[in-house]
């Protein structure tokens, strides 16, 4: 049996290659469809808040989300928070997102529209990746993975505090 590491890993990474072409024809990847969402679930949002919001660490890689020893790895070669700037000027220069002032994001019209349109397709997405995964096991996996993540992110005796990840939540499958 794979450890785990091996199996986050293809995960993420056939989540993310399955998404961004379920998406291509939109004109978005998932990364794009997270900031939209993630915009769009604080109104308020500046650009620093998106790193937490979306779990994603300025040495991680855009495409799989693993970090190598440099911090640039996987396809493009960018670490996460230069993928994060890519896909915030992306919807930027779509007109799904706008600067309602200083460092803040807002969605436009044409991004809360684009969300509504896309996300037929993303629910047909979380259905495909999800197939044969009953939802307590759904539930399990995802519980599992939060405990692992506390386990190492979360302070330990006699240690100093570690800082960790956004909180997640186990309401769907496919981190979409």
């Amino acid at each position: 049996m794979k450890p785990i590491g091996y199996w986050l890993n293809r995960t993420d990474q056939a989540l993310t290659a399955s998404m961004n072409a379920a998406l291509a024809e939109f004109g978005l990847t998932r990364l794009g469809w997270q900031v939209l969402n993630a915009v769009e679930d604080n109104p308020r949002a500046m650009d620093t808040d998106l790193p937490a919001a979306l779990a994603i660490r300025a040495g991680s890689d855009d495409s799989t989300g693993s970090t190598g020893t440099t911090g640039r790895t996987g396809r493009t070669g960018r670490t996460g928070s230069e993928a994060l700037t890519a896909a915030v000027e992306a919807q930027l220069a779509a007109g799904r997102l706008s600067r309602p002032g200083p460092g803040r994001l807002a969605l436009t019209d044409d991004g809360r529209a684009r969300i509504a349109e896309v996300g037929r397709r993303v629910e047909a997405f979380r259905e495909l990746s999800a197939a044969g995964i009953t939802h307590e096991e759904y539930v399990t996996a995802v519980s599992v993975l939060e405990r692992m993540t506390h386990n190492l992110t979360g302070p330990r005796a006699g240690s100093p505090v570690r800082p960790g990840p956004a909180a997640g939540s186990a309401s769907g499958p496919a981190g979409s």
